[in-house]
């Protein structure tokens, strides 16, 4: 198995880009320029690679136990044709979520896609952007004349992907060109040179996932450190991009507040002069359902990760299901906290919500 960002960190190194261990085809990709592309592409890297009927159904990945089949699926790229053209909601971020890839190659234990994909953790690729950006013109002439956000990193995450598929880039650009088209995402990586020359005409919001320290250390594998997000929101600002942070999730632990107040102080004294105008935060604090307690369980049965039932308030969600969320008392602390740090470190940020 590939080295673990962990692993890299404690010697020292840089977290490498994503590169699968297996990549399968539906044939119907080859029929496009990209998938030709990301052929030849696997090939070069000299990957196994399969051909499947379906990117919505993989099956039979190595591995003798469940555990050991999923470590293996989180490492494997499925390229195929996204015929689902139809766009989801993506409150409070954005009014849809605009889709290029599905799946993420980090090992956030809290993360929501432990659940909501299921049996599919693989990561799935598009190649018909023509078609996506057509539904997404759709959108926006419904909408004009209103702006229209879309959300890029609902269901993935693009930065960490785009060395191999270039696709966040035509969608930036894209979206570039669009009086009434706005983009946002939000990444764990640094991989973001290919991006900064990008025609974005200031309409792409790009966004960071940051933490306590304790947070990163013990629930984010497989993701870039700290320092190389911060690093890359540097970049991505004096490329002119509009710039935002998602403190997310946002976790009661022995030293929160020293945690947080570490974080703030750390961007304070990273962020340049020229983002801090137009900077946006999100906070969402740590929730989880019955469901995610059971899958993280399995998954990652050494983490640390606190999901007590008995010290958590239920919050009823929009379609009768619910998860457990902090107790009002806690829950205001945090935000009250965070709030100030912010304020303190950028007086002109906007806080766009806490949830």
């Amino acid at each position: 198995m590939a080295t673990t960002t962990l692993e890299r960190q404690a010697k020292g190194k840089n977290t490498l880009q994503f590169v699968p261990e297996l990549v399968y085809f539906e044939p119907g990709a080859l029929e496009y320029p990209k998938g030709l592309r990301l052929m030849e592409w696997a090939e070069s890297q000299q990957l196994p690679i399969r051909m499947t009927s379906s990117h919505n159904r993989i099956t039979g990945f190595p591995g003798e136990t469940e555990l050991e089949k999923y470590k293996i699926a989180k490492r494997t790229l499925v390229v195929g044709v996204r015929k689902t053209l139809k766009f989801d909601t993506s409150k409070p971020s954005a009014e849809y979520a605009l889709p290029i890839a599905t799946g993420c190659m980090g090992h956030c234990h809290y993360c929501y896609l432990q659940t909501t994909l299921g049996a599919k953790p693989y990561i799935r690729v598009y190649v018909n952007m023509d078609d996506i950006l057509e539904a997404a013109s759709g959108y926006i002439a419904e909408r004009a004349p209103d702006i229209t956000r879309f959300e890029a990193a609902c269901t993935s995450d693009p930065v960490g992907l785009e060395p191999i598929t270039g696709s966040l880039k035509e969608v930036i650009e894209f979206m570039g060109r669009q009086p009434l088209g706005r983009l946002r995402f939000v990444t764990k990586f640094h991989h973001v040179d290919s991006l900064l020359d990008a025609q974005h005409n200031g309409h792409t919001r790009f966004r960071f996932s940051v933490n306590a320290d304790y947070v990163i250390r013990n629930f984010e594998p497989a993701t870039s450190t700290f320092a190389e997000r911060i690093e890359a929101a540097g970049k991505v600002a004096k490329a002119g991009y509009p710039l935002g942070f998602i403190i997310a999730p946002i976790i009661w632990h022995d030293g929160w507040e020293e945690g947080y107040a570490e974080l703030l102080r750390k961007l304070g004294e990273t962020v340049p002069a020229e983002a801090a105008a137009d900077l946006t935060f999100e906070l969402i604090q740590h929730r989880f359902t019955k469901t995610a307690k059971a899958v993280i369980g399995q998954r990652y049965p050494k983490t640390k990760l606190e999901m007590d039932e008995a010290k958590r308030k239920y919050k009823w969600g929009r379609w009768g299901q619910g998860k457990y969320v902090y107790p009002d008392e806690q829950a205001n602390a945090l935000r009250e906290f965070i709030t100030e740090q912010i304020f303190l470190r950028f007086p002109m940020a906007k806080i766009e919500y806490f949830t």
